[in-house]
């Protein structure tokens, strides 16, 4: 008997043949990227027991799974391959329950493409949703399996609120349930939720980013309280492997950033030890890098004014290559900050983590801008314990972040984000001119290695209303998205073939791929920003060291 089915958004089960950055290809429109182009990127479908178990699950969904197996048997809890869901859902299945991350493609990557290609709003992540949810539906038909949705991007359906209906949901959780699991499931089970224990509604956040709740029938919540979040000792530890032998580490940010909902949880830190016994789950089952997961791996355990504990981290790094089977590992989000101001630190975490040019370290880093005065005004902490100012510009900080990383062999996955909330035509000039000298900086004869991932903060109210096609990026938008793309145009074509893996003949198709897919973007965002009246080539050499010329930024927009 399977009373619990829990399913992944089909999205996060893929490995992208694990190629940096190509995880985000289901936030690409559907038709600007054709089927078998898709298809043949996102990789061999996801492995399968013999009986329909996915092998290697999301994290999140392995947690479910743990945090239920403190009540239910074995056989009554499985995470089920989407393409065998009718081995599992039967007469009998309760409840089937959906993890997802962008289920609607209203993240921030995917509204980022919206606004350079317009058309309809339909992803490749949100056609793999309604594709997905459409066969939960057939399959559970005639049966008493209820269908709840959670994980993070369950807050889409709080700005589509009119999405919901077609997909016939019976709930949508909210929160972290790690504590409460057994207790949610069988309440929705019974069809009656504890009043005291869950707010029916879901919880969103004012014009000044301070939470409310809002009632609504259809979602169940935690509460705003620390109690609404599971004490250390409440997390379970995973019993099965995860997609790409992810593992956490930590829980919270605490750095503070205005943009960011992550930096109000509390701060949880799991010991060595306890981050071993979860890799060595996924050791075991082949996966021989751990991928070491937290919002902000500098923050780990850290000091006064967010001095980062170099000891703890670099014990966190051992702890997981003491795993027999596992060859290598790297954090998965880091501040720029830490490496600009510790190159120290940097090298000896390079050397633990057997750093090298066949093995780089990535890490996503969220810069933002390159303007001083948002960056203060907006993430003031993330230069933390370095200051704007008495340690040099935001731009100076993040260059020399870059320099020392590439030094020692680290190459962050940068974004940054147009359309926040007071930017001004000098934050763009900033902004362009930090993209531009980095991407034109070497060090030991060597190439800066980054890239650099532009988002557009898009109103809520567009979102809603749906009109996403008409004036959504400014001329000094624009000229930063062109700025950016012609760095990640170069990167592909350096490094395509490089960080591919696997065979010879699908690493020369994934490498050749990218390499002119970067290309073709760049053409295509070079066209829409000279349709717009920005100058590309005074963009291209704006603040570039060796132009030995510097632009004034208003001349880069024609009349």
């Amino acid at each position: 008997m399977t009373r619990i089915v829990l399913v992944s958004d089909s999205t996060l089960a893929y490995d992208y043949r694990n190629f940096p950055l190509l995880d985000f290809l289901p936030c690409s429109p559907a038709r600007a990227i054709p089927d078998s182009v898709y298809k043949f990127l996102r990789g061999p479908p996801p492995k399968a027991t013999q009986n329909g178990e996915l092998i290697n699950a999301p994290y999140s969904l392995r947690k479910l799974e743990a945090a239920l197996l403190r009540k239910y048997r074995r056989e009554e809890v499985v995470i089920a391959h989407e393409d065998y869901l009718p081995n599992f859902i039967r007469d009998d299945t309760e409840i089937i329950g959906v993890t997802t991350m962008d289920p609607l493609g209203i993240g921030p990557t995917t509204m980022s493409y919206y606004a350079l290609m317009g058309g309809e709003m339909m992803a490749w992540v949100r056609r793999d949703w309604d594709s997905l949810i459409e066969r939960i539906n057939t399959i559970r038909k005639g049966t008493k399996a209820k269908l709840m949705v959670g994980g993070p991007g369950v807050w889409e359906f709080t700005v589509l609120r009119d999405e919901i209906e077609k997909y016939h949901f019976d709930y949508i959780f909210q929160g972290e349930a790690d504590d409460i699991a057994c207790d949610l499931f069988d309440q929705v089970s019974r069809g009656d939720i504890d009043s005291t224990q869950f707010f029916t509604g879901y919880l969103s956040y004012d014009d000044h980013f301070h939470r409310v709740q809002k009632k609504d029938e259809l979602f169940i919540a935690r509460g705003m309280s620390i109690s609404a979040y599971p004490k250390l000792e409440e997390i379970p530890d995973i019993v099965g492997p995860t997609t790409k032998g992810l593992v956490e580490v930590m829980r919270g940010c605490g750095i503070g950033c205005d943009f960011c909902e992550v930096t109000l949880r509390p701060l949880r830190y799991y010991s060595p030890e306890r981050v071993a016994r979860e890799v060595t789950v996924n050791a075991k089952a082949g996966n021989g890098n751990a991928w070491l997961h937290s919002d902000e791996i500098f923050a780990y355990k850290h000091g006064n004014l967010y001095e980062p504990n170099a000891d703890a981290i670099d014990d966190l790094f051992k702890a997981a290559l003491s795993v027999k089977g596992i060859v290598t590992a790297n954090p998965t989000h880091g501040r720029i900050s830490i490496p600009a101001g510790y190159p120290e630190m940097i090298e000896r975490f390079s050397k633990t983590l057997g750093a090298g040019p066949r093995n780089w370290i990535g890490v996503q880093t969220g810069v933002e801008t390159g303007s001083d005065s948002l960056a203060l005004k907006h993430m003031p902490n993330k230069t933390l314990p370095l200051r704007i100012g008495p340690d040099g510009s935001w731009q100076e900080i993040v260059w020399q972040g870059v320099h020392n990383e590439t030094k020692h062999y680290w190459r962050p996955a940068f974004t940054i984000q147009v359309g926040q909330e007071g930017e001004t035509l000098e934050d763009y000039k900033d902004t362009i001119a930090m993209i531009n000298k980095l991407s034109n900086s070497f060090v030991d004869g060597r190439p800066f290695e980054f890239t650099i991932t532009p988002l557009l903060n898009v109103p809520l109210g567009r979102i809603k209303s749906k009109n996403l096609n008409k004036n959504l990026l400014s001329r000094p938008q624009l000229a930063v998205y062109y700025a950016s793309y012609l760095h990640l145009a170069k990167v592909a074509m350096r490094d395509g073939l490089m960080d591919t893996h696997g065979r010879f003949f699908a690493r020369l198709g994934t490498g050749s791929i990218i390499s002119v897919g970067g290309y073709l973007m760049l053409k295509y965002v070079e066209r829409l920003a000279t349709k717009a009246g920005v100058d590309i080539e005074k963009v291209k050499r704006y603040s570039v060291p060796s132009s030995g010329e510097i632009h004034s930024f208003s001349t880069m927009m024609r009349a």
